[in-house]
């Protein structure tokens, strides 16, 4: 399951790119990890409009000091958590590279091999003040199986206003395979960088 991604200054200019309304929050916004509870970049549609906004992440836990942080796409239209979010409120989480870790705790870091922009499928919802988002996960592909079962449901950016306008069409997006990734361990980005 995803539970930290990457953010950068290319993150934010491709994700001020696709959007017609951005909160200028978002333009200040430095390089970092993210984790469950933090507030992040997202895109969603506003009155048919997409816009980049900061939401939390994460949907309140059952137990108060937890989080939900990732829904699983083949049952989420099923659980009442999420359904009508589903239905209603995705969203798009633009990221640089997401992490995993393998049984051996081993930290992998997988982005795409072209360099380009991750953008992970989420539903978002209102939760007081709060408006917070999970990121959809689905059964992981050939390039992340290694080292985990699960990984976020990628779309290809010219999929994002369907994705966000089109209930239709999210639903078939639910059951596509991710884009191939390249993974990487901290041990091998460290003698990478060391040549």
């Amino acid at each position: 399951m995803c539970g930290r991604y990457y953010i950068d200054d290319d993150t934010i200019r491709e994700m001020e790119k696709l959007v017609r309304q951005i909160d200028k929050k978002l333009l200040e916004e430095k390089s970092r990890d993210v984790f469950p509870s933090q507030n992040a970049p997202a895109v969603t549609g506003r009155d048919g409009v997409l816009c980049g906004e900061e939401l939390v992440w994460g949907f309140p836990g059952f137990e108060k000091s937890r989080v939900i942080f990732n829904a699983r796409q083949e049952t989420a239209l099923e659980k009442r958590t999420f359904r009508d979010s589903l239905l209603l409120r995705r969203c798009v989480i633009p990221a640089k590279n997401f992490y995993e870790w393998n049984r051996k705790k081993e930290k992998y870091t997988f982005a795409r091999s072209d360099g380009r922009i991750l953008f992970l499928a989420g539903i978002y919802d209102q939760y007081g003040e709060e408006e917070r988002f999970v990121i959809l996960t689905t059964e992981a592909n050939d390039s992340i199986s290694r080292v985990h079962d699960r990984m976020p449901l990628i779309l290809e950016e010219r999929q994002i206003k369907d994705w966000i306008f089109s209930r239709e069409k999210a639903e078939e997006m639910l059951g596509q395979t991710p884009v191939m990734l390249n993974g990487s361990t901290e041990y091998e980005q460290q003698t990478l960088d060391l040549q």
